[in-house]
This record gives structure tokens, sequence and C-alpha cells, in this order.
């Protein structure tokens, strides 16, 4: 009996010392947090989180996985903070307990909109409103809401939204939820064009940080009362003078707040905001300063995602000053610095209004200029050779990260790994790499295994310009404005490169587009006498280290084609798809999916018991600006492009990848440069050496004309897939019926073109 009574006891012995060990980590990572030490915060919960479900204690293990997954999103690592609040949200859930689900819902709705999925956000928050009741919860709901119609570029509906989000939290006695939505509401009302109560909300959320005892979250809250004051004046330029010193010393108090309690990490805030001040009014020495504090704070407490933008702030600061070799090795800094960082980049103060072409992309862009003018100085090409291939790296460098940003995984990651380095590609092909600055647009050209450099004195914004136009024009099928624009742009990208076209007898021309002129095809280019596909082969792809070299293996060429005619889902009929699947059919055989046959679960059986090479799916396809606004249409439903990867991505695990990926009926929106992204690395994202795919949808017979062109051309050996495709392109082109660009230039060749 005695060794039962010992058995029963030690349990519920065991269970009370996890309970204990449990609530002395909580109150540790309390006290890590609010001294800034967030990855100790972090370890503490998470280890509180594993004994709280030993002991079965739900709702203390629910509220630590909460606090661990805002704890890393305030990392910035939003990724890992979405799988422990989401592995909180089913234990909340069945345990009753309605508080603790609603702040796993917030936290998940924040999480979400921190990256940029705003769909993902309304569904937490919609389940979140249903279960709040208490002032609190109701506080926390609104408050999030607010940032969920920020994002949606709602300001007015935003602005409401926090403030009765710090309405409640006041009479619920929660001071830093009410501070928080106020310098929320302050921020998007400045950023909604009204500076005045922008303004007093500042005021307002100043004075409620500071009533409040020293903590990371009043440091954190200061700067970005700071950030709004700085930017308010933009809008209320008589007060700027006014504005500029309240944001200083606003900065000067987050600091103060952030040494009183050891928290470098909010001290790197500070300081660096602070030098980034002193630099707009060109104090470059007090910038430089602060900046190197900020710096060396940043690397104390292991923070990149600060660090970088220190780092890179003094790459302006002694660039400004004229110290260009010190410019360039802090340039270097801070890439190095972003590459240490796979994703999830949106964290700190200004997290609510982090773009990556606002906070990442200036970063690689302005060291390619730098190493640009620096090799320009040199008139020994040997000598300008390291900095030229430099800046194409630093190219390669911003693509893939362009591409991870969009697709939020390591897709990318996995597509560097497998291909093959590339010194030289083709004998025949020249590699175009257009590089998009304010004041010039340089085109660093790749051929014979040697780099070149051609500056032509167009900006960005002329350039955007044209381009916006040029793609305008080309769609409307009943005229030829779109010539002029054609013209301008061939001048602009295509005449400097003629000579050396001309003397390395070049028969493909490979791009490397970055911004709008991912938008537009290269092929309707126009030199005053005929198409630039006329004279080239035209390809596109996202990065040449993403690009897979392997020549079509033709004699095991196995298609699998499927396609919608009927309407569905609100989307009007392809009445075309049946003949282009048809000629698929007649030129390679193959398996044919067709209306209700063309479902993901049989795409997905279709591929795993069979080899396919070519998948070809002839139904709409619409690219977003933000990758779950992305799909290709099925009978039934919408295959996402994470749906896409998991069904095509059972090639990944094969020794040989699908080569091509056909999309025959997708469109990406005109002047937006986001979602062309995703059309340029739709080949990459599903895990296949090549795509073809359209910038706009065309239903006619012009396209099935096209795609059947294309793959019996496509059956001869002697021949790239960029050939294939240009034959099929200068066949529509001489027919008068199909001759007009709008019908044959948006399919474009992407990724490998061999």
């Amino acid at each position: 009996m005695l060794a039962l009574t010992i058995s029963l006891v030690a349990p519920a012995a065991a269970f009370g010392a996890d309970a204990d060990a449990a609530d002395r980590l909580v109150q540790r990572g309390i006290a890590a947090y609010q001294r800034g030490a967030l990855e100790d915060a972090a370890v503490d919960w998470a280890e509180a989180a594993r004994l709280h479900d030993r002991a079965g204690r739900t709702r203390e293990q629910v509220a630590a996985l909460t606090r661990l997954g805002q704890t890393l999103q305030a990392l910035g690592r939003h990724q890992e903070a979405a799988e422990r609040l989401e592995r909180a949200r089913p234990i909340a859930s069945g345990s009753g307990d309605r508080g603790g689900l609603v702040r796993v819902l917030t936290a998940l709705a924040a999480g979400a909109l921190a990256v940029g999925t705003t769909q993902r956000a309304e569904p937490y928050l919609n389940e979140a409103r249903a279960l709040a009741s208490s002032p609190t919860d109701l506080a926390l709901v609104q408050n999030e809401v607010g940032s969920l119609r920020a994002a949606e570029s709602k300001p007015a509906d935003a602005l409401v939204a926090y403030r009765e989000a710090a309405d409640l939290a006041e009479r619920a006695g929660q001071r830093a939820l009410a501070a928080h939505a106020l310098t929320n509401a302050a921020l998007v009302a400045g950023r909604g064009g009204q500076p005045r109560e922008a303004k007093a909300l500042l005021d307002q959320a100043r004075n409620a940080w500071r009533r409040l005892s020293p903590s990371h979250d009043v440091a954190f809250g200061l700067v970005s009362v700071a950030l709004g004051y700085r930017d308010v004046p933009q809008l209320l330029p008589d007060s700027g003078d006014a504005l500029w010193l309240v944001a200083a010393e606003t900065l000067r108090e987050a600091s103060g707040v952030a040494e009183t309690i050891g928290d470098a990490r909010s001290a790197s805030y500070a300081w660096g905001h602070l030098g980034g001040l002193y630099e707009a009014e060109r104090r470059y020495g007090e910038a430089l300063s602060l900046t190197r504090k900020a710096i060396l704070a940043a690397q104390r407490v292991n923070a990149p995602e600060s660090l970088y933008r220190w780092q890179w702030q003094s790459g302006r600061l002694l660039n400004a000053a004229g110290r260009g070799d010190d410019a360039i090795a802090a340039y270097r800094r801070a890439v190095a610095t972003l590459q240490s960082i796979r994703v999830d980049l949106a964290s700190g103060p200004e997290a609510s209004r982090f773009s990556f072409q606002q906070s990442i992309s200036p970063v690689y862009l302005e060291l390619v200029d730098l190493l640009l003018r620096r090799a320009a100085v040199f008139g020994d090409a040997e000598a300008a050779a390291p900095y030229l291939l430099e800046a194409r790296q630093s190219v390669e460098l911003l693509k893939v990260a362009e591409l991870r940003d969009y697709f939020r995984d390591d897709c990318v990651e996995a597509a560097r790994a497998r291909v093959q380095k590339l010194d030289v590609v083709s004998p025949t092909a020249l590699i175009v790499y257009p590089i998009l600055l304010a004041d010039r647009t340089e085109l660093l050209v790749s051929v014979g295994g040697g780099l070149k450099r051609f500056a032509v004195p167009v900006g960005l914004a002329d350039l955007t310009r044209e381009v916006r136009q040029f793609r305008r024009t080309l769609e409307k099928r009943t005229t030829r404005e779109f010539l002029p624009h054609a013209q301008r742009l061939y001048d602009w990208l295509i005449r400097p490169l003629d000579a050396e076209l001309a003397r390395h007898r070049i028969d493909t021309l490979v791009f490397v587009p970055d911004g709008p002129l991912r938008t537009i095809p290269m092929a309707a280019l126009h030199d005053g006498r005929r198409f630039l596909v006329a004279r080239y082969a035209v390809g596109t792809t996202p990065s040449i280290d993403l690009t897979d070299p392997r020549p079509l293996a033709r004699e095991r060429t196995r298609v699998l084609a499927v396609g919608v005619t009927k309407p569905v889902q609100g989307f009007p009929p392809l009445p075309y798809v049946s003949e282009e699947l048809a000629a698929v059919r007649e030129i390679f055989g193959g398996t044919i999916l067709l209306n209700e046959e063309f479902r993901v679960s049989a795409l997905e059986q279709n591929l795993r018991e069979e080899r396919f090479s070519i998948l070809h799916i002839a139904s709409h396809g619409q690219f977003g600006r933000d990758v779950d606004r992305t799909f290709v249409l099925t009978f039934d439903g919408r295959l996402t492009m994470d749906r896409l990867d998991q069904v095509v991505g059972l090639f990944k695990t094969r020794q040989e990848p699908l080569e091509l990926l056909t999309l025959s009926a997708c469109e990406t929106a005109a002047g937006d440069d986001r979602a062309a992204l995703g059309l340029a690395g739709v080949a990459v994202k599903a895990g296949a050496r090549s795509a073809l795919a359209t910038l706009w949808y065309i239903n006619d017979e012009a396209s099935a004309k096209l795609i059947a062109e294309f793959y019996r051309q496509l059956q001869d050996p002697s021949i790239s897939r960029a050939v294939a495709l240009q034959r099929a392109q200068q066949m529509l082109l001489a027919e008068p019926r199909y001759g007009h660009p709008a019908l044959w230039s948006p399919f474009l060749l992407i990724n490998n073109w061999l």
C-alpha cells in the first residue's frame, strides 16, 4: 500500500512543482520584457508554457503562449509567433477561456497585419469581437480593428476604432493599452491628412506614456510618438521647427527611460531615430555620433532588425560627408545584416508603416548606386570589374529578398540551394539588369562571362510614367497609341546596347526587370521599324541565381493539361480553352482534365501518380499585390500560391522537377509592380524550371493559336524555349488579324529560357 500511496501522491507533487516553477518563470519573463530583454522573456515564457501544460493548467498555458507570441512578434519573428499562437488557440477554445481566446485572436490579427496579410486578420477579429465582453477585451479588439482599417487605407474608420479602444481601455484602467491606442490614432490621423488632430492626439499620447512607470513599452511608445511628431511637419510646414524640437525631446525622453531600465534595444531605436532627425537637418557630425551609439546598442542585444537601419543610416551620412569608401563599407555591413535575417523584418516602433520598398529595397539599390559610380571613375575595365560584379551580386540579393518578402516563405532559399551558379549562361544570350535610380537608369549587361554598364539619363519617375502609358495604351487593340511609348522605351533600354548586340551575335535577350518594368512585355518595344521580338527571342527572370539553366528534355515530354470553359465562381466562360487543350493533346498527347474534372484533388492525384514534365493550366488566374490574393481558378475552388506549391511541389522531391508551367489566362493589374513580382516568381514558387504566363488576360482565338504554335516549336530540339515563344509570336505578328501586340506580347517566358 505504501508504494501505491507514493505513486499517487508523487504526480500531484510534481504537478505542484511544475506550476510553481512556471509561475516563477512567468514573473521572471515579465521582468525581462519590461527591461527590454525580449529574448530572455521569450525563453522563460516558452518554458513556462511547457510546465503549465504538464501541470494541466490550460488557462495559464494559453497566457504564457500568448505572451510568447507577442514577444516573438516584437522581435520580428512573425512566422514563429503565429505557430505558437495557433497552438494556443484550440487550447483556449477547448477550455472555455473566452478572455484568453480573445487575446490569442487579437495577437494573431496583429501578426497578420504586421506582415501585410490583411485578409487573414479579418476572420480573427470577427471571431474575437463575437467573444469579447469585458472593456479590456473590447479595447484589444478595437485597437486591432483600427490597425486593419488603417492597412485597408480607411483612415477615418481606423481613427474611430482607435479612439473607441482608447476610451474602453481608460475605463478599464488599462493605461498602457490606452496610451498605445492613442498613439495609433495619432499616427493614422497624420497619414489621413489631419495634421492638427494628429498633433493633439500625439500630445495626449505623450502625456499618457509619461504617466506610466519606466518600461520597454513606455520607451517604444515614446519613440513612436516622436516619429509622429517628426512626420506631422510635412502637413504643417509653419510648425516644422517647433515639432522637430518636440520630436527630438521625446526621443531623448525615450532614451532616458531605456537607459534607466537597461533597455539597449529601445535605446538603439531612440538614438538611431534622433540621428535621423539630425541627418534631415544636415547636421552630419552629430547624426553620425548618435547613429554609432545606436549601432553599438543594437549589436549588444543582437537586434539585426534595427541594426541594419543604423548601418544604412551611417552609410548615407558618410556618403553625404564625401567619405565614399567608408560609405560603401557601411552599406556592405547593412546588406550583410539583412542577409542574416531570413524573413519577417516588420518590427520595432515603425512596424505598422513597414514596407519592403521603403525599408529594405533602398539599402541594396543605394549600395548598387555607389558601386556603379565608383566603377564609372575607372577608365580601365579591369579595375572597374570588381565593382560591377559586386553591383550585380547586390542586385541578385535584392531580387531574392523581394521574392521572399512577396511569398513569405523559404521557397526561394530552396530554389537557390538546387540551381547551378552561372558564370557563362549562353554565348548568344545577353542578360540585362535595368537598375532604376532616382537620377538615371543603369543597364548592367552580362555577356560572354563579362559585365558592362550603360548609363541612361532617365530617372525612375520619368521611366515609370512612360511604362505606365505604354502598358495602358498597349492593351487597346483598336489603336496604335502605344507606338511612341514603345519607341521611347526602346531608345532608353535597348538602343544603348546596339553595338554590344552586334559584336556578340546575340539572338536572345534575357531581362531581370525591376519595379514597373515587370508590368510590361519587352517583346513589344519598337525601334521605329519593327518590334523587338522580330529581332530577338525574349526571356525574363526574377533572378539569374534562381534560374536552373538546362535545355528541355524533349524525348521525355509528358503533359497534363487542365482547364475551365464554363463560367464558375463569378468568372466569365473561356470558350477557346477547349480548342487550346485539344491542340495540346494533338501535339503531345498526355492527360486532359476539363471543367468538372479539373478539381484540386484530381490535379494532385494525377501529379502524384505520373511524372509529367509540362503542366498546362488554361483557367482564370489573378496575381495580386498580396500573395493571399493570388490564385488560379479550378472548377471547385481556387488554387492559391501555397496550394500550388504543395500540389506541384510533389516534383521537388524527385530528381527531375517540372520543366514548364503554363498559365494561359492569368492577369496582373496594370500599374501594380508588386503584383507583377508574384507573376515573375511563379516558377520559383511552383518549383518549375520555367513558366509561360500572361500579363493580361486574352479571351481570344489568338491565345489558343499562339499556345499551339509555341508547343509545336518546342518539339524542335535545336531551339530554346525562348526561341519557340518568339516564333509563335512572330507567327501571330505576321497575320493582320492578330498583328496587334495586345494579342501576342503579354505572353512571358519566365525563368529558364534554354
